[in-house]
Parts: structure tokens; sequence; C-alpha cells
């Protein structure tokens, strides 16, 4: 078991340093400092003084991969891809563009993204599964039929049209919970309801049909029919069989979701006013300052590279047999 997880780890390093490169390259070189100097200044002529200036108060002013005018170890650590780059291994993300520590605004944002996303994929899981299984359990019928195309119907609205319109009814109309913002302490809970069930219900669609398939394809199978040949009752077969066994390709789809739980909803947070991860990328985009975007795609790939390693752990607490593969 050591060595399965050993070998996980070591196979996310060199995906950790690609992703690092690729960013650095997409923000350095194919984007030099020059041109986000130009976008940042907001001018469409702006004098050569005024760019080295902003660049000198950043650090993009330093040679990028080697500093031949340092000496000793400087030459490779008085550089920008040193500084901007491979100090994001240990979680050093500097300062924004507005002089603001960035690691210090994500602990403080990180709470209000998981006060919405944590019950977001939690409720949002056990009601998809549940919708899920219950079309399987009436498969063939009217039932299974409309619950598919209701299924199809809530995927193909926008998530603005479940945002805007929860807005307006729970909060223009019945007056039952804010419109946006967010309080601290136990007064987050009246500004996070509304979020949840957007998220919940936004996602229904999809996620109920996906796991529907994959239901589907178990209760085929041939010890599904051994276990009704024993006289098994149809929820036993369900809920014992064909769940437990449906796990890891569920837990596959889950996995995409764990990032989202620090990294926060774009849209969600943004439309309804929460000061989490999801709305300081927004504002840094807004803002071009590509410091922000830098930290937060690194630190998006380092988690989703993090939820690859514990699917992987719990594929084998659900099928002992992948450790040995």
């Amino acid at each position: 078991m050591t060595a399965y997880v050993l070998r996980r780890i070591l196979y996310a390093i060199p995906i950790l340093i690609g992703v690092n490169l690729i960013t650095f390259l997409l923000f350095f070189v194919v984007n030099t400092p020059d041109d986000m100097a130009r976008m940042q200044l907001g001018a469409k002529r702006v004098t050569p003084e005024a760019i080295e200036k902003w660049k000198a108060e950043r650090g993009y002013d330093r040679p990028m991969l080697f500093n031949a005018t340092a000496e000793g170890a400087g030459r490779f650590t008085e550089t920008v891809f040193f500084q901007k780059s491979v100090k994001l291994f240990a979680f050093d993300f500097g300062n924004a563009d507005d002089g603001r520590s960035i690691g210090h605004e994500i602990r403080t944002r990180m709470l209000p993204s998981l006060a919405v996303a944590i019950p977001v994929f939690v409720v949002g899981l056990a009601v998809n599964v549940t919708f899920a299984l219950a079309l399987v359990f009436f498969r063939a019928t009217y039932l299974d039929f409309w619950g598919v195309v209701l299924c199809v119907a809530a995927m193909s609205i926008s998530m603005l049209f479940y945002i805007i319109g929860g807005q307006f009814l729970a909060s223009k109309l019945w007056h039952l919970v804010p419109i946006s913002g967010y309080g601290g302490g136990l007064d987050a809970g009246r500004f996070v309801i509304l979020p949840v069930l957007v998220g919940v219900v936004g996602g229904i669609g999809a996620a109920t049909r996906w796991y529907r398939t994959i239901f589907l394809e178990e209760v085929n199978r041939d010890y599904v029919r051994t276990a009704r040949a024993k006289g098994l009752a149809e929820t036993a077969v369900m809920f014992r069989h064909v769940l437990k066994n449906a796990m890891i390709p569920v837990l596959t789809g889950v996995v995409v979701v764990i990032p989202l739980l620090f990294m926060g909803s774009l849209l969600t947070e943004s439309f309804f006013g929460i000061p989490g991860l999801g709305s300081y990328t927004i504002d840094a985009i807004q803002a071009q300052d590509f410091a922000v975007v830098r930290s937060m795609v690194f630190l998006g790939s380092a988690l989703y590279i993090v939820g690859l390693i514990l699917t992987d752990l719990s594929y084998t607490i659900v099928d002992p047999r992948v450790r040995f593969e």
C-alpha cells in the first residue's frame, strides 16, 4: 500500500512541474513583462521609462532564467523564473499588483468558498445519486422517461438562469434570504443558503444522467442477476450491490469537483457577492492582475493533482485489487 501511494505521488511531481513551466511560458514568454506593463498602464502609448518603472516595482526587471551580473547561486535565484515560478512550489505567492499579499488573501477567502462549496458537494452528491438510483429502479417506465427528459431540460439551461431566477424568487419576491453579500460567524448561514440551493439545483440534470448511465451498466451484470435469483429485494440489490460496485466511476466523477471546494465557483461567488477565491480570481482577471491569476492557476493545478491522488487511494478502498495492478 505504501509503495502504491509513493508511486502516485511520484507520478504527480512531473505533472505539477510541467504545469508550472507551461504557466511560466504563457505569462512571461508569450505575454512578456513589457506587454503586461502596457496593458496595466492602460495607455496606447507609454514611455519606456514608465514601463521600466512598472517592471522594477514588481520584480519583472530581472533576467528570465540566468542572471549573469549576480554571483554564486544568485545567478539562478535572482531571476524571474525563480522568483515568480519556482517559489510557487513552496506556496510563496508573493504580492499582487496592488501590493497586498496573495497568500493572505487566499487564506482569508478560502473559508467563504468552502462554506458554499462543501454543502453543494455533499448535498448535491446525495441528491444526484438518489435520483439516479430511483430512475434506474423504475427503468423502462414513464417515470424513468420523464425523469430523463427533465434532466436533459435542466442541463440545457444556463447556470445564470438558476442564479438570477433564484435571486428574483427567494430574495426580491419572497424576501427569504439576502440577495447577495456575506457575513461572518453564524450569520453566514443565511447568506449561503441560496447559493447552495442554486448550486445543487443547477447540477442535478447533468450529474443525475451521468450516475444513471453508470448504474444502468451495473444492473445488467451477472452478479445482479445472481442476487435477484437468491431472492433479494430490488432495493437491496440497488443499494447493497449496484451502488457499491459502481463506486469507482462515481469517484472518478467526484474528483473533478474537489478543486472547486477550495477554488470556489466563479459565477456563483461573483453574482452572490461572496468574498471567496472564485470572485478573487474574477476580480484579478478584470484588473489584469497577472500575479494573482498565475497563482490561482498553479493552486488549482496542485489541488486537482491532490484530488487525483485521493481518488486513486479511494479506489483501493472500494476495490483492493487496484493496488496490485
